[in-house]
C-alpha cells in the first residue's frame, strides 16, 4: 500500500505532468529564459512547479521546499527537518525541442536524506515510486536493478551538463576506456529518468557530474530501493540533498556488481581526480 506522503506526491506529479502535456503543442510560443550558459527554463517549468507546490503546501505547510525554479522556501514554522525537493521538468532542453523524453521529479527529504521519491514520465504514463526501506515500483509493480555481473556488454547512461564542460576531455577519456568493453553509451537528457531506468533494469549504470539535488534526490532513492548502489566517483556516499548540501555534485549509480567496476574506471582514467 502506498504511503500517504507518496499518494500526495503522485497527485502533485500528475498535476504537473498535465501542465507539461497541455503546452506541448505550443512550444514555439513559450517564453524561454537562459538561467546560465546553455541552461534554459521556460514558463512551463514555472507553471508546473507552482502546481506541485500548491498540492504539497496545502497538505504540509510546515515543510521546506527546494525547487529548481523557486529555490529554497522555508516552511510556515521556520526550519524543518523535512524538505520537498522538486524538479517540475527534468529534461527541459528535450521538452523545448519537442523531444519526447522528460519527467517530473519530487522527493521528500528528511535531514538531507531522501525518504520518499516519485519520478513521473507523463508521455509514457510511467510512474516510478520509492520509499526508504519499502522498495521501488513502476506503475505499482516492484522493480529491481539489472543483474549484469561485469562491464562487458553493459548499457551505460551519462550526461554532459553545460556547467561541467571544463571536464569534458576527462569524461571523454573515461568513456573511451569504457567503450572497449560495454555495449553502448546513451545520453538521454534527463538525470531523473536515467536513474529511474537504472532502477528498473533498463540500463546497467549511470554517471554524471554537475548535478543539483532536485535532479537526483528521487532517482537516487529509486536505485537504492531497487537494490542498487549510489555514490560519488570515489565510492563515497552522497552528500545532503537539501539546501544545506553542496550546490552540485558528481554521482554514479549501478547494481552492486558492476558499480565498483565503473567507479574504479572513473578513478583509473583520471576523471574522478578532476573533482578532488
Amino acid at each position: 500500500m502506498q504511503k500517504p506522503a507518496v499518494t500526495l506526491m503522485v497527485k502533485a506529479a500528475r498535476s504537473a505532468g498535465n501542465v507539461l502535456l497541455r503546452h506541448m503543442n505550443r512550444l514555439e510560443g513559450l517564453n524561454v529564459v537562459e538561467k546560465a550558459r546553455m541552461d534554459f527554463a521556460s514558463e512551463v517549468d514555472a507553471m508546473a512547479e507552482k502546481e506541485v507546490i500548491r498540492e504539497l503546501r496545502r497538505a504540509t505547510p510546515d515543510y521546506a521546499i527546494l525547487g529548481e525554479e523557486g529555490g529554497e522556501v522555508k516552511g510556515r514554522g521556520g526550519n524543518s527537518r523535512f524538505t520537498w525537493v522538486i524538479d517540475p521538468l527534468d529534461g527541459t532542453s528535450n521538452y523545448l525541442r519537442g523531444i519526447p523524453h522528460f519527467c517530473v521529479s519530487i522527493a521528500l527529504v528528511e535531514n538531507g536524506e531522501p525518504l520518499h521519491g516519485v519520478v513521473f514520465d507523463p508521455l509514457r504514463n510511467e510512474l516510478f515510486t520509492a520509499s526508504r526501506g519499502s522498495g521501488a515500483t513502476l506503475n505499482d509493480k516492484r522493480i529491481r536493478v539489472g543483474d549484469r555481473k561485469d562491464l562487458d556488454g553493459a548499457m551505460i547512461l551519462t550526461g554532459f551538463p553545460p556547467r561541467e564542460r571544463k571536464r569534458t576531455s576527462a569524461q571523454l577519456k573515461a568513456l573511451d576506456s569504457l567503450m572497449g568493453e560495454i555495449e553502448e553509451i546513451r545520453r538521454t537528457g534527463s538525470a531523473a529518468l536515467d536513474l529511474a531506468w537504472v532502477a528498473a533494469g533498463r540500463a546497467d549504470a549511470y554517471f554524471e557530474a554537475g548535478l543539483k539535488p532536485w535532479d537526483i534526490a528521487a532517482g537516487a532513492l529509486l536505485v537504492r530501493e531497487a537494490g542498487g548502489m549510489v555514490c560519488d566517483y570515489r565510492g563515497r556516499g552522497t552528500p545532503r540533498m537539501d539546501a544545506t548540501g553542496p550546490d552540485t555534485r558528481p554521482l554514479m549509480a549501478a547494481n552492486v556488481k558492476i558499480g565498483p567496476l565503473l567507479q574504479q574506471r572513473l578513478v583509473s582514467t583520471g576523471y574522478a581526480a578532476t573533482f578532488d
